[in-house]
């Protein structure tokens, strides 16, 4: 018998486009459960949580297994709202290979193209499945030509492609342009072979060059024998390159019985029940209590977890969505580029607060609980204020998490206006400075020189000071602060785009004492803030919106009021194009007025552009949270506890 092997595949879509019908027809044939559940009726699978029942939408990612043609699939069923981006984003790190899924009817919509965009910058080869074609206006070719225009021109479609049927010439000649080999022979009209084709087809998949398109209906259950045939034959397996241990937590979960659930994707090496297993930035290691994997969402024990396969790891106490396990340089570089796909950047934030007073203690820990399984919401708690933020997508995501709330954690829960998050930067050279030698006893005296870099250039630290100045824990000290000491500037916002280099001074043999260089650090970076002065920066998005040609004008003008950068307009088959950068902030309802405009016929696309400089007028300044360094003396105090 053939020896097993994995595959482990996302299923994306744009929201409505029938990806977990598609999930649960795979999980049908391949009887893993008797008859496909309904998205609609709350029965499907993989949409298990009671708010993804009754809103018939999927919220969390979900992992399934099955078994195929000798291969175990191994499925990850993501959320298709553009709010729930994270979760597709983390799941993307754990893929072999994606499906994407677009409606034969709706073709290719905004987050379709978003979702395209992350494949592209991840390098994952990708299926394409037209869906929905049972529908009333499907239109397989139109939507073709669609895929063609707005993804990639190199698509192949692969409905009749089969070693028993005639290979058409259009199929033949694609994919032997793709290979030196066989396109000379295509030219010179030789014979060449289903084997040769069917070789050099996986080759130009895997790597990028083709992309594959099936069609069918998943609500009649047409064209999913297919799609499993082609994901097990023409579709990248798991490979190992190596014995190290290397995965990629990509979900984390919380179970009433087996408590907290981390679901991993292993790369190489292998886990079993009771190995001590190291994850995390910070190196933190646990030992392993159980093995479980989902398979028609029963769970099912195992003795070990393969390189290749996905399974959930129970024991791991202070896991967190997006670890890695082990130390692999190239899975690690990966998880870098994921944080820049543009999916999941949260660009509001909002105030919650309990109905209930007394219930702020749990809604903290619900908080916390949630984080990890989402650390995009990248929560704040001001012990002080009694005040709770987190970060958001949008406000569908804010509808979900009052349900949340209410039915996993029963509290109910309010939430402020979403803000716009907003950055600042320094606006020239200059130095921070602070000597923190009284009250005895401390002693911690500092100088930076603080430059403003380039946009998306984030934050750079560099020490130029011996350990004969500062002794090396206090040096320590000092870069682990500067994240804390920029998470408010000036005006508020989290500070970016800055060189910071330690340039002096001293530590004292006697006095200097832990955490004297913490407090100094904060301390000296407002200041050098002050020294520097700082621009503000808003989140700006790239957009493109395709429109009927008669409302150019009033679209036009509607994107002018609301501060946006417009390219030149074009012409194509009948519509106006028109792309640009738009502003967050002046454009959060913006779809509406767009609908209004072009009676619903209008598309439009965004993706995160990056921060630009706004002027002060036009952006927001926010009161600091908690006491200043602005205020030395109160900030001494509070540090040493002398006030509250």
């Amino acid at each position: 018998m053939k020896k097993n092997k994995f595959i482990n595949i996302g299923i994306l879509a744009h929201v409505d486009a029938g990806k977990t019908t598609i999930t649960e027809r795979m999980l049908e044939l391949s009887g893993r459960i008797k008859t496909a559940g309904s998205v609609d009726k709350g029965t499907s699978v993989t949409d298990s949580m009671e708010v993804e029942k009754e809103r018939g939408i999927s919220v969390r990612s979900a992992s399934v297994s099955l078994e195929w043609n000798n291969t175990t699939i191994n499925i990850i069923d993501t959320p298709g709202h553009i709010d729930f981006s994270s979760e597709v984003d983390r799941s993307l790190l754990a893929l072999d290979c994606a499906v994407l899924v677009i409606s034969a009817v709706e073709g290719v919509q905004a987050h379709t193209e978003n979702l395209w965009s992350a494949l592209v910058k991840l390098n994952i080869p990708v299926l394409i499945f037209i869906n929905k074609t049972d529908r009333a206006g499907a239109d397989i070719d139109a939507v073709t030509e669609e895929i063609k225009k707005e993804l990639s021109q190199n698509i192949i479609v692969l409905q009749d492609f089969s070693e028993t049927d005639d290979i058409s010439d259009e199929i033949t000649e694609q994919i032997s342009s793709a290979d030196d080999i066989l396109i000379e022979k295509y030219l010179n009209e030789e014979n060449i072979s289903f084997s040769e084709l069917n070789t050099a087809l996986k080759k130009s998949i895997h790597s990028r060059i083709l992309f594959p398109v099936l069609s069918g209906s998943a609500k009649l259950n047409e064209g999913i024998k297919e799609l499993l045939d082609d994901i097990t034959t023409i579709m990248p397996e798991a490979s190992a390159k190596s014995n190290e241990l290397s995965g990629i937590v990509y979900k984390l979960e919380y179970d009433a019985q087996f408590g907290k659930m981390a679901s991993v994707r292993l790369f190489s090496g292998s886990i079993r029940n009771r190995d001590l297993v190291t994850y995390g930035s910070q190196g933190k290691e646990n030992k392993v209590t159980q093995i479980k994997k989902s398979y028609s969402g029963k769970l099912e024990t195992l003795d070990i977890l393969q390189s290749g396969d996905t399974a959930m790891i129970c024991g791991l106490e202070n896991v967190i969505a997006g670890d890695m396990i082990g130390s692999d340089p190239e899975l690690l570089k990966r998880i870098e580029l994921c944080k820049h796909t543009g999916l999941s950047d949260p660009l509001l934030t909002v105030k919650l607060e309990p109905e209930k007073d007394s219930d702020l203690s749990a809604l903290v820990t619900a908080v916390k609980e949630l984080s990890e399984e989402d650390p995009a919401l990248n929560y704040v708690w001001l012990k002080d204020e009694r005040q709770l933020h987190i970060k958001i997508m949008g406000k569908i995501q804010l509808e979900i998490l009052e349900t949340v709330f209410r039915q996993r954690f029963n509290l109910s829960v309010s939430f402020g206006d979403p803000i716009v998050i907003y950055k600042e930067t320094p606006t020239q050279k200059g130095e921070g400075y602070d000597e923190y030698t009284m009250p005895k006893p401390c002693w911690a005296v500092v100088r930076f020189e603080i430059e403003p870099l380039e946009r998306g250039s984030g934050v750079v630290y560099e020490s130029k000071v011996g350990v004969d100045k500062i002794a090396a824990k206090y040096q320590n000290e000092i870069e682990a602060t500067i994240d804390e000491a920029l998470q408010q500037g000036i005006y508020g916002w989290q500070v970016t785009d800055l060189k910071i280099t330690l340039i002096g001074e001293e530590d004292h043999v006697i006095h200097s004492r832990p955490g004297d260089f913490i407090l100094a650090t904060k301390l000296a970076m407002m200041n050098g803030l002050i020294n520097t002065g700082c621009k503000l920066l808003e989140p700006v998005l790239s957009f493109k919106i395709s429109a009927p040609e008669e409302s150019s004008g009033k679209i036009i003008s509607s994107l002018i009021a609301i501060r946006a950068e417009i390219g030149t307009p074009e012409n194509v088959d009948g519509k106006i194009v028109i792309d640009g950068k738009i502003p967050v902030a002046t454009s959060l309802d913006y779809l509406n007025t767009l609908n209004s405009i072009t009676g619903g016929k209008g598309k439009y696309i965004t993706h995160f552009h990056g921060y630009q400089e706004v002027p002060l007028e036009l952006g927001k300044t926010i009161p600091y949270r908690g006491v200043s360094p602005k205020d030395r003396s109160k900030y001494i105090l509070k540090h040493r506890g002398a006030i509250k």
